[in-house]
């Protein structure tokens, strides 16, 4: 049965598992920092070919990144943002936090998955230091993962926020990039992985706030100007050229820039 559902999975090393009948996510946790440090604090995207969830049958299988007939995870998010992990820009550098340090589920189910997490201080240079909270919002039948961020300071000047898309998710192989600062939007289209084919990842932010658009080492990012302490929004969006929905590029493209989004916080 097609349902949203959000699941803490302490026995998968504190993996915060997200899904609904369309998309599949998952962050990492204190347990896995301490068991693979440093971790991160990238965003994970698994596919699926069902409508209903399989994420938590996924983990106990011999292997969540073997397809058994539901998904799998093939999306590689190492040191990267993943799909919409975000930093803090400075001395052209991207400063990230660890895992999440706390969560709570707000809305397991069944048309909404709904949680907020926080993430413990973090350095940005030599003398400041952020710490943010986050919530996510997963509806049944949308791709669009809502993410709405607080970020505060032990200074008030201006945050410039970058949210990232991983560079090579799929091997070492770089996709097909697609940007219009105009909307807030980047899209990479992965190159195939030789035996699951290709992902399409997203990021949508309100255009009112994007300062540019770059890159690090890792990530394609788009770089917002943010101030401390007052909540912003964004989205996060995946498909599988495999799954149920979307099976080209061009398709997938034009869903993502049709999808009308408020970037109100609530």
């Amino acid at each position: 049965m097609p349902r949203a559902v959000v699941r803490h999975a302490p026995d998968r090393a504190d993996d915060l598992i997200w899904e609904n009948d369309r998309v599949a996510h998952r962050i990492y946790g204190p347990a896995l920092q301490k068991l693979e440090p440093p971790s991160g604090s990238g965003i994970d995207a698994w596919v699926k070919k069902v409508r209903w969830p399989f994420m938590d049958r996924q983990l106990k299988t011999p292997s969540y990144h073997n397809d058994y007939g539901e998904g799998l995870d093939f999306y590689g998010v190492g040191g990267s943002r993943g799909v919409g992990g975000l930093g803090i820009w400075f001395d052209d550098k991207l400063w990230v936090s660890r895992n999440w340090a706390s969560h709570q589920i707000l809305q397991n189910g069944p048309d909404v998955a709904s949680f907020q997490v926080s993430y413990a201080p973090w350095p940005v240079g030599v003398d400041r230091r952020v710490w943010e909270t986050r919530t996510f919002t997963l509806s049944l039948g949308s791709h669009f993962t809502r993410l709405q961020s607080v970020i505060d300071s032990d200074k008030p000047e201006d945050l410039i926020v970058g949210i990232g898309l991983n560079k090579t998710p799929v091997g070492t192989a770089r996709g097909v990039l697609t940007v219009d600062a105009k909307q807030g939007l980047l899209m990479l289209w992965t190159p195939a992985h030789a035996q699951h084919g290709a992902m399409g990842t997203a990021v949508r932010v309100d255009p009112a706030q994007v300062v540019d658009v770059g890159a690090d080492a890792d990530n394609h990012l788009v770089r917002l100007r943010v101030k401390p302490g007052q909540p912003f929004v964004y989205y996060i969006a995946s498909v599988w050229e495999r799954g149920l929905d979307f099976r080209t590029r061009e398709a997938w493209e034009a869903h993502v820039r049709a999808e009308q989004l408020t970037f109100d916080p609530r």
